[in-house]
């Protein structure tokens, strides 16, 4: 294996900001156009998929940019159609829905967990294509990415959210079962990319142990699927303030404000700067 170079987050950030930019305009052409676009977001746990999510929405409208992550059907959601809680999910003409994790948990978890039965998942497996392009037929863009992490970057990301208190709630028992399980969950990922890895509705892998190039990759591939055009729109001005025209503003003490404890923070921290000032000048003169 070549020499492994790593982006700087200097270059990192400016790349980013960049195509954040981009997405703007995609999504201005999105709602110009009135296209519906599906992306589905699939990997293993910890392998980055929220993290890509999050870069791509940062900038966006969140009216017309939506993302669904669907948690443990209800009683009267398994009794349906298996696909028909995510169709109630898909977007009208203008949006944009991304999928952190999608109707691809029958071919991962629900096979390896034994949450369904092998009629149930066998099923899923013949007809899910059937669906997608039934989807891609009614003029909806269908764009599928896996994020593909190692067993040891995987273990790393892991023990990291365990120290980390504010991250701590990331992990729960069934990351740790399916960690037991890896070997397992790449049969059930081969398998499932032998079925929907199809011409009309390919899986598009992104190499994710890395993850600052995981997400430069997964947005600029991402631009790259939806041909577009950026929007000119007229130059906005801020119109001047009205005149008062009498008002008068309650005094300050009848409101309650929350306590300024930034304030606080910064006037200490300047005491801090001064005295390693002062303790700096005093090493100065024993120097000498």
């Amino acid at each position: 294996m070549g020499q492994v170079y790593k982006m700087k987050k200097s270059l990192y950030e400016k790349k980013l900001r960049e195509l954040q930019i981009e997405l703007v305009n995609l999504q201005e052409w999105i709602k110009a156009k009135g296209l519906r676009v599906v992306v589905i977001f699939e990997g293993r746990d910890a392998a980055g998929k929220g993290g890509a999510i999050k870069r791509i929405t940062e900038t966006l409208n969140p009216r017309y940019c939506k993302v669904v992550a669907l948690g443990v059907p209800t009683e009267r959601e398994e009794s349906q159609w298996f696909f028909q809680r995510y169709v109630a999910h898909l977007p009208a003409a203008g949006e944009m829905v991304l999928f952190d994790r999608s109707w691809y948990n029958r071919a991962g978890v629900d096979k390896v967990m034994g949450f369904c039965t092998e009629e149930e998942y066998n099923d899923f497996l013949r007809s899910c294509p059937s669906f997608e392009n039934i989807l891609i037929r009614s003029g909806i863009i269908l764009i599928k990415y896996w994020f593909s992490v190692s067993d040891e970057e995987q273990e790393r990301r892991f023990q990291s959210r365990i120290n980390d208190p504010a991250r701590r709630w990331k992990i729960s028992k069934m990351d740790l079962e399916s960690r037991r399980r890896w070997l397992d969950y790449s049969i059930a990922k081969d398998t499932m990319f032998a079925y929907t890895d199809t011409k009309l509705s390919p899986w598009y892998v992104v190499h994710s142990d890395i993850k600052r190039h995981a997400r430069i990759n997964c947005i600029s591939h991402l631009l790259s699927m939806i041909p577009y055009e950026k929007i000119e729109h007229p130059v906005i001005e801020l119109p001047p303030i009205e005149e008062h025209r009498g008002y008068i503003r309650p005094p300050l003490t009848e409101q309650t404000f929350v306590p300024d404890v930034a304030a606080e923070l910064a006037k200490s921290q300047d005491k801090m700067k001064t005295e390693e000032s002062d303790s700096n000048l005093e090493d100065d003169d024993l120097i000498e």
